[in-house]
């Protein structure tokens, strides 16, 4: 159990943040945060900026290829638009446990890597093409090995 009664949690402070005013509880926690945050180029950092700093920032070439991945309960599928047919031939695909490598689309030497939704297995992919569209489906894993950490004292 977390004591508390110890510092900053106890009775005086209790009060003090009672009798401040909003606009000084303001000023206290961008005190307190700009001495914690290390300020960016010499200005300081909206919120907006804050909450967008730490957001995962869209590939720019996943989205060059408008691919679109789903799962369904057993399989995952990403799905990526190809206007020309000639392509396949060259089309190279590649997947990890958790990303899917496309290269030579949708010009030569490009290369896209996808990051799927879920964990996948190495063997039972499968790619088709019809009607402009390649979706390719990957199996899901559903084994996720966990490993316990022990603890120690020291």
């Amino acid at each position: 159990m977390f004591p508390f009664n110890f510092f900053p949690f106890n009775k005086d402070m209790k009060n003090k943040l009672q009798q401040m005013k909003p606009d000084e509880i303001d000023q206290f926690i961008k005190g307190i945060l700009g001495n914690v945050m290390p300020a960016q180029s010499g200005s300081t950092m909206n919120s907006h900026e804050f909450v967008n700093h730490f957001r995962p920032q869209p590939s720019q070439q996943a989205n060059s290829l408008n691919a679109a991945s789903f799962e369904t309960h057993d399989s995952v599928f990403v799905r990526i638009p190809i206007k020309d047919e000639s392509l396949l031939k060259d089309l190279r695909i590649y997947h990890t446990a958790n990303q899917l490598m496309v290269e030579n689309v949708p010009e030569r030497d490009d290369k896209h890597s996808i990051t799927l939704p879920a964990m996948v297995k190495k063997k039972g992919s499968s790619a088709k093409f019809r009607d402009g569209i390649l979706e390719i489906k990957l199996i899901k894993s559903h084994d996720i090995q966990y490993s316990q950490i022990d603890v120690s004292e020291i």
